[in-house]
């Protein structure tokens, strides 16, 4: 049995964070950090951005180790024992704990048939055997029309490969972004090469002499050297349920970051928090939330408690366009859109009973601090109040 003053299950952003928070704190308690990846903690949104506009791998590694921090790659731990401070991994050995945190992200949701021929988008092993096979095949198949899936797609389409985007919406980002935005992205990626291809779905993937074949439910079939699917994850959190800790959509945290078991903390993709800018319970799947919560865990872990009262932004690239975001952005909630140029350059603002709840800043750039005090404001708006109230 090892003795460890902290331990991190999880070997992603929210992982690193963390333990950075510890050392700014704790700079000579123990720390174990156990991934089930192989690879050591990297920076995942260059996956379907940068690494594809010509940034190196190396570049997107972070210094987890380099903080005296022991790691255990490719080590799934099994369970979690609460009242003996321990948990086991799968070759049987048993770690102890005084503070334990719980960044175990999330699993990819699957397509009923396929197997392991698709892609499904998550990991830097995911990110090699794409660029592997795009250093040979030239028809992809990407797979979903939301914030993975339209960033893969433009990525493979930008390196002078053929795509088709497949997907069940009407739109790109069709619960996103608004109605007029959504259909204006389906002719921009047509624009740029893509076979954009809304309201159909995947039936099935099964292997062919030239790579895959995909069926969709309209009964097309399209031949591919890949297949990319982003069509959403799921919160790991079993290991947080067989421990006896309180989940639903994710772990149940306080505003400490604390789960049901104050020596357990969650943070990142699997967190389930009270969001105090929107009075809501909320799960983020983006980078700020992963960085900024997991240094927090790691500062409350360490004692130097402070509550989590972020309003975490993200962000996505797709070709020439781009855009930051913060707050909930729903399709269905009423949307008050302000364009300087339309669909190209503009804030779009998401309401609910007169009262921001989200900003879109499409191609504006530096302005989230504004958007987030519209939005904690908490202050009734009319389209007309919002015309130009955030502009470069």
């Amino acid at each position: 049995m090892s003795d460890f003053n902290y331990v991190i299950i999880g070997g992603g952003m929210s992982a690193d964070s963390a333990v950075s928070g510890i050392r700014e704190h704790d700079g000579s308690g123990s720390i174990a950090v156990f991934s089930e990846e192989k690879d050591m903690p990297y920076n995942r949104p260059p996956l379907s951005k940068g690494l594809w506009k010509g940034d190196q791998l190396d570049s997107i590694w972070r210094n987890t180790v380099e903080q005296k921090a022991e790691f255990f790659a490719g080590t799934r731990i099994k369970s979690i024992d609460p009242s003996g401070k321990s948990v086991t991994a799968g070759d049987g050995k048993t770690y102890t704990y005084e503070k334990l945190l719980l960044a175990t992200g999330g699993t990819p949701r699957k397509l009923p048939s396929g197997g392991e021929g698709v892609v499904y988008y998550r990991t830097v092993e995911d990110y090699r055997r794409l660029r592997a096979t795009a250093d040979t095949a030239s028809d992809f198949v990407v797979i979903g029309g939301g914030f993975i899936g339209s960033e893969v797609a433009a990525a493979l389409a930008m390196n002078g490969k053929n795509v088709t985007l497949v997907f069940p919406d009407n739109g790109i980002g069709a619960r996103v972004y608004p109605k007029g935005l959504s259909a204006f992205l389906l002719n921009y990626f047509s624009e740029k090469g893509v076979k954009v291809q809304p309201g159909d779905s995947v039936v099935s993937v099964g292997k062919s002499d030239s790579g895959y074949t995909v069926e969709t439910k309209s009964g097309k079939k399209i031949a591919a050297g890949a297949v990319v699917a982003g069509i959403g994850i799921m919160p790991n959190d079993a290991l947080a349920k067989t421990a006896g800790l309180a989940v639903d959509n994710g772990i149940i945290v306080d505003a400490f970051l604390r789960t049901t078991d104050h020596a357990i903390y969650a943070a990142g993709d699997v967190a389930n928090f009270y969001c105090r800018s929107l009075d809501i319970r909320m799960r983020v799947e983006h980078e700020d939330n992963a960085n900024t919560m997991g240094r927090l865990a790691g500062l409350n872990m360490s004692g130097n408690p402070e509550p989590y009262n972020h309003l975490p932004f993200f962000y996505s690239d797709l070709f020439d366009l781009g855009y930051e975001a913060v707050g909930e952005l729903d399709a269905g909630a009423e949307v008050v859109e302000d364009w300087t140029e339309e669909y190209r350059k503009g804030v779009v603002y998401y309401l609910k009973e007169n009262r921001v709840t989200g900003v879109l800043l499409w191609n504006t750039w530096g302005k989230l601090d504004e958007a987030r005090k519209v939005i904690e404001s908490q202050k009734k708006h009319t389209a007309g109040s919002l015309k130009r109230l955030i502009t470069d």
